[in-house]
C-alpha cells in the first residue's frame, strides 16, 4: 500500500495547488536544483552519522517497507502448524526424533512443507538454535524465557538502528528546504534591479525549496520511517509467537497447549481461530 499512498500524497497536495489556481512550471523548473541542495545535504548527512551496515539496511528496510504487509494471518496459522508438528515429533521420538530436523532445517521433510516459514531466515535460527540449546542443557523457562527475549532485541537491533537514521533525515528535511530557500533569497539579491517579474519568480522558486524540505518530511520520508518500525514490531510478533511456544515446550506443556500459548499472543486481526487451529492440528495428526 506504500506506493498507494505516494500517489495519494502527490495526488493531494499537487491536484489542490492546481485546482486553487497555481501553475506548476515554476515547480517543476525549481524542483530539480531545490532537489539537489535539500537531497544531497540529507544524503551526505545520513552518510556522515551512520555506518555503511546502517545505511544499506535504511535503503534496504525503507523500499520494503513500501510493499511489505507484514505476517499475515496465513503465515501464523502455517507457523502454528509447524510448531505443532514438530512439538509432536519431539513427544513422541524425544531428542533423538527431533534432533535431525533442527540440525538441518533445509533437508527437513517438516520444515520443507512449511515455505513461508523457511523464508524468514531469523525465524528459522531463533527456533532451531532455541530447541538445540534446551536439548543439550538444563534451562529453566525463566532462563528460556530471559533467552528468547534477549535473542529477539539483538535481531532487531541494528535494524531499529537503520529506522531511527532514517527518521533523522526526515527530521532534517524541514531545516534543508529553508537553507535552499536562504539560498535562493540570497540569489534574489543579486537581481534587484530586473523588475518585479524576475524578483517575484526567483522569490517563488526559492520558496519552492521550502515546501519541498517539509513536504519530503511529513509527506515521503517520515512515514516510510514509521512504517518502518511497524514492519520491525510486527516480525517481532512473529518471534514472540515463537517463543510464547518454546517456554510452555520447557514447562512441559503438551504440543496442542504450546501451541494455543503461542496462539494467543498474536493480534486479533492475524490471530488463527481456535477452530481453524484445531481443524488444522486434526489434519497433521491424521497425516501422521
Amino acid at each position: 500500500m506504500g506506493f498507494v499512498g505516494i500517489i495519494v500524497v502527490f495526488a493531494m497536495v499537487f491536484g489542490g495547488f492546481v485546482i486553487a489556481g497555481g501553475h506548476m512550471h515554476i515547480i517543476f523548473v525549481a524542483a530539480p536544483i531545490e532537489m539537489m541542495i535539500i537531497g544531497g545535504a540529507a544524503l551526505g548527512a545520513y552518510i556522515i552519522a551512520n555506518p555503511m551496515k546502517t545505511i544499506k539496511m535504511g535503503f534496504k528496510l525503507g523500499m520494503k517497507s513500501l510493499t511489505a504487509k507484514g505476517p499475515q494471518k496465513k503465515d501464523f496459522l502455517e507457523l502454528l502448524q509447524l510448531l505443532f508438528q514438530l512439538f509432536q515429533v519431539f513427544r513422541k521420538e524425544g531428542p533423538q526424533g527431533i534432533e535431525k530436523h533442527i540440525e538441518e532445517p533445509a533437508k527437513s521433510d517438516i520444515f520443507k512443507a512449511y515455505p513461508g516459514f523457511m523464508h524468514n531466515h531469523h525465524a528459522v535460527d531463533f527456533l532451531c538454535d532455541t530447541m538445540k540449546i534446551t536439548l543439550s542443557a538444563e534451562l529453566s523457562p525463566y532462563d528460556v524465557d530471559d533467552l528468547l527475549e534477549a535473542d529477539i532485541k539483538g535481531i532487531h537491533a541494528e535494524e531499529h538502528l537503520a529506522q531511527h537514521a532514517v527518521q533523522s533525515v526526515a527530521d532534517g528535511f524541514p531545516g534543508l528546504g529553508i537553507v535552499a530557500a536562504v539560498l535562493g533569497i540570497v540569489k534574489t539579491m543579486g537581481h534587484l534591479t530586473e523588475g518585479t517579474e524576475v524578483i517575484g519568480t526567483l522569490v517563488a522558486k526559492a520558496l519552492v525549496g521550502t515546501m519541498l524540505g517539509v513536504f519530503g518530511a511529513y509527506g515521503m520520508i517520515g512515514p516510510v520511517a514509521t512504517k518502518m518500525a511497524a514492519d520491525i514490531a510486527a516480525e517481532g510478533k512473529y518471534l514472540e509467537c515463537i517463543k510464547a511456544a518454546m517456554i510452555a515446550l520447557q514447562r512441559g506443556a503438551p504440543p496442542l497447549v504450546c501451541v494455543e500459548y503461542a496462539r494467543r499472543t498474536v493480534m486479533p486481526e492475524e490471530r488463527p481461530t481456535f477452530n481453524e487451529m484445531d481443524k488444522a492440528t486434526k489434519d497433521i495428526k491424521k497425516a501422521a
